[in-house]
């Protein structure tokens, strides 16, 4: 023991089998507390009893089986509206096919009665006649009209003259007639007759807004004298 020897520290330890046994204490409560809380978990959970891998397994089939299901269902759904509309679109060419050919038919039964009507069998006594008029409602505040004038008997000669239509309206609830044509020129010359053997006429009326049509006559004039007349109702 002299002045220049090194300083000394005393430490105190535990002997090494001390030691190993603590850390095993130690490793034994942390593992007791761990299944402590696993078991508590289960008992609480009660799903979770029993073999959680089996569960497991039965869970994920159901799931494969539901999605299965899922888009069978799907799939039946879109080939279900897919033929709906293809059924939808199919009617409504249909109705619009139905409704030409209809349309069609009218119209050769009407030209088939005014060219039987021109047979010499079927010429009538001389004369100007109206064989067919029509007026129909084309919107709120127009009418469409159709006139088909003959001059009967074989006649040779040029018939000249005009027509004239007269519309009996109710607006406001009152009465009133609409005559055409107007007193302009340039309307008069719309209703000029100028044939041999027939002649069509049809064009389109202007009406009041609101007016209710009630009937429509339209008339023959030669020289201001009525040759033919006919009236509809609509």
């Amino acid at each position: 023991m002299t002045i220049s020897a090194p300083k000394m520290t005393i430490k105190r330890h535990l002997p090494w089998p001390l030691m190993v046994l603590l850390w095993a204490a130690v490793l034994a409560v942390g593992s007791l507390a761990a299944v402590w809380t696993y078991q508590l978990g289960r008992n609480n959970l009660p799903g979770l009893h029993g073999d959680t891998g089996e569960q497991i397994e039965q869970l994920s089939e159901q799931v494969r089986k539901l999605t299965a299901e899922n888009e069978r269902l799907q799939s039946a759904s879109n080939a279900s509206q897919n033929e709906l509309k293809i059924a939808q679109t199919a009617q409504a060419t249909l109705a619009t096919q139905v409704k030409n050919l209809e349309a069609e038919n009218n119209r050769q039964k009407e030209d088939l009665a005014f060219f039987d009507s021109l047979l010499p069998t079927n010429l009538g006594a001389p004369g100007i006649t109206i064989q067919r008029f029509k007026a129909e409602q084309a919107a709120p505040t127009q009418l469409r009209y159709r006139v088909l004038v003959m001059q009967g008997g074989g006649g040779t000669q040029q018939f000249a003259g005009n027509l004239q239509l007269s519309i009996n309206i109710v607006q406001g609830g009152k009465n009133a007639t609409l005559n055409f044509p107007e007193g302009n020129a340039a309307d008069q010359a719309r209703y000029r007759l100028a044939f041999k053997y027939y002649q069509r006429v049809e064009g389109l009326l202007t009406i009041p807004e609101g007016a209710t049509v009630k009937s429509v006559a339209v008339r023959v004039l030669d020289r201001g004298q009525v040759r033919a007349q006919q009236s509809v109702d609509l």
